[in-house]
């Protein structure tokens, strides 16, 4: 607050209106804040150009999922029109770090899903996608158009390894304790799905062989694809990286 004076007193009118419902921009705040934002963007394009001028340009990024989803065809053509020469290092990883790496120090971003631990990271929502579950295109209950979590009953779901994010596991175990195989990647889960009939759970929109189905869940809270780095970390290239991603997963 009293930075905001000063720089009210520097600039020589009010930036705020203030009144008992609320804070607003005055048309001075709002020409200010527009300039604001252009320099900090001039800011970031100048310490990118540094960077790449000293041989350190580049930014490692984790992805966990389907590497085909448009958000993040979109998100590459954008970033690489933004920062044509930076070099990006992409780390795919398996469904037992939903952190992709960022936690364990690997990369420097993450495309991801939550819930996790968000513990000392910066979480950014992207996009919400409806969950289903996937079945055998022969069980019977792929010809519903939709089912309730109660009418899975006690068929058995894949597991995550010992010392998996329990808030992951969690939500992907529909809340509940669960019995089924112990399984690390999403091809996995796709074979306990066709060889034992295993409970798998997906967004919605992926491709799945023929011989899978997927029908949505009425009463399974939506998946959130997230950008998550580091807390208080400044480097400009994620800044810039979640802000186009927060463009193309919108779309």
């Amino acid at each position: 607050m009293v930075a905001i004076r000063q720089l009210e007193a520097e600039v020589g009118a009010p930036l705020f209106t203030r009144s008992p419902v609320g804070v607003t921009l005055t048309p001075v705040g709002t020409v200010l804040l527009d300039d604001a934002r252009a320099l900090l963007g001039h800011a970031d394009r100048v310490q990118v150009r540094v960077r790449a001028a000293a041989g350190v340009a580049t930014l490692t990024v984790g992805i966990l999922g389907d590497g085909t989803d448009p958000g993040m065809t979109r998100l590459a053509a954008a970033y690489r029109r933004r920062h044509p020469g930076i070099e990006i290092r992409v780390r795919d990883t398996d469904l037992t770090d939903p952190t992709c790496g960022l936690s364990a120090g690997l990369v420097d971003v993450a495309l991801t899903r939550a819930p996790f631990d968000e513990t000392a990271l910066t979480v950014r929502a992207l996009r919400t996608d409806q969950v289903g579950v996937v079945l055998r295109a022969d069980d019977p209950l792929a010809r519903h158009d939709r089912l309730r979590l109660a009418e899975l009953g006690d068929r058995p779901w894949f597991q995550f390894p010992r010392g998996t994010d329990p808030l992951w596991q969690s939500y992907w175990n529909a809340g509940r304790p669960r019995e089924g195989p112990v399984v690390r990647a999403v091809h996995e889960c796709l074979q306990a799905v066709l060889w034992n009939g295993t409970v798998g759970l997906a967004p919605l929109g992926h491709d799945l062989p023929a011989e899978l189905a997927v029908v949505p869940l009425i009463d399974m809270t939506p998946s959130r694809v997230v950008a998550v780095w580091n807390e208080g970390d400044t480097n400009p290239l994620i800044r810039s990286f979640v802000e186009i991603a927060t463009a193309a997963y919108c779309r």
